[in-house]
């Protein structure tokens, strides 16, 4: 369906339906891990008549990726000169707003600098300006499985923050890895907290257009699906809420701090919170627990593995942990 929008865009006329939100995917990933081709691949599978748009973000002062992905007819913004969240973001929301008013699209695609810090993008794109407009689709993050298992990427924030970001883990230049490396690659896979709705290997960064609807929220409970070792009667539960609404510090600390109290053999406990305004990541293990901030922008989730719990008493508490809306 193509729909026009009003005028200011993110005004409502009393009376006329709201129209759809823009399914919006960021592409992300650190430099030469695929971006522009996998983006050029999805656009070879494009409905006909669906409209698109690209903004394209280069670090450098001349665009070359935005000439390459113009080629086939797709409307194409092009920012260049920084990041999209940092010295370039009010380009982008200036070229958002531009876009918007001469195309009436229903896809749009951003394809981040690969020097770009991705949670600050997605705070862009969340601002109240774009609310009723923009819906944070699938974020696609591509990586070479190289870089991915190097404890030294791993350090780096920047590289953290786009892998944690990623609702779609993808990995390219298979073709340059060794059998032990891709091995490496799926068992680290595996382990990340939150885990990716999707993780895929491919040639040459080809997508597959079905990969843009892959859900990104999970129900509000929710069993985790690989359980290690459950010789010894474990259970595992998993809990989310919505973005958008904060948790109380205070209380959150408290939770973990009483949660061994309510809790029959503990083994772990995990989380993701959004705080403040912004998100932190907190780990309960051997009695000890600690806490970093994070890139994760999707939902609050908790998780925890133990003997025996009341699952509906540790959502009660939970709820009570939240700021009051």
């Amino acid at each position: 369906m193509v729909f026009r929008l009003p005028q200011p865009y993110n005004l409502q006329t009393k009376g006329t339906p709201m129209p759809p939100k823009i399914p919006t995917h960021l592409f992300t990933g650190f430099l030469g891990t695929g971006k522009t081709s996998a983006i050029r691949s999805l656009i070879a599978q494009k409905p006909q008549h669906e409209q698109w748009l690209i903004i394209v973000n280069e670090f450098g002062e001349i665009g070359i990726d935005g000439a390459v992905l113009a080629e086939n007819g797709i409307p194409v913004a092009e920012i260049s000169g920084g990041c999209l969240c940092c010295s370039a973001g009010a380009q982008m929301d200036s070229t958002i707003r531009a876009m918007l008013k001469k195309n009436t699209p229903q896809r749009i695609l951003i394809e981040a600098s690969g020097l770009a810090h991705a949670a600050g993008i997605i705070d862009e794109l969340r601002a109240p300006e774009f609310a009723d407009t923009l819906d944070i689709a699938a974020v696609f993050t591509l990586i070479d499985p190289r870089q991915f298992i190097d404890d030294n990427y791993a350090q780096n924030p920047l590289y953290r923050d786009q892998i944690s970001v990623a609702d779609v883990l993808v990995a390219s230049k298979l073709d340059l890895c060794t059998s032990e490396q891709i091995a490496a690659f799926r068992a680290k896979a595996a382990q990340l907290f939150p885990p990716k709705s999707l993780v895929a290997e491919v040639q040459n960064a080809e997508l597959d257009i079905a990969w843009l609807a892959t859900p990104t929220a999970e129900k509000s409970r929710y069993r985790i699906q690989a359980l290690p070792e459950n010789t010894l009667g474990y259970q595992s539960q998993g809990y989310t809420f919505p973005a958008g609404r904060d948790f109380d510090g205070e209380k959150l600390i408290q939770f973990f701090n009483d949660l061994p109290q309510f809790t029959q053999g503990l083994v772990r406990a995990k989380g993701v919170f959004q705080v403040l305004g912004t998100w932190v990541w907190l780990n309960w293990t051997d009695g000890q627990w600690g806490a970093n901030q994070i890139a994760w922008r999707r939902d609050s989730r908790f998780e925890l593995i133990a003997q025996a719990f009341d699952a509906d008493e540790i959502e009660r508490r939970l709820n009570d942990a939240l700021e009051a809306e």
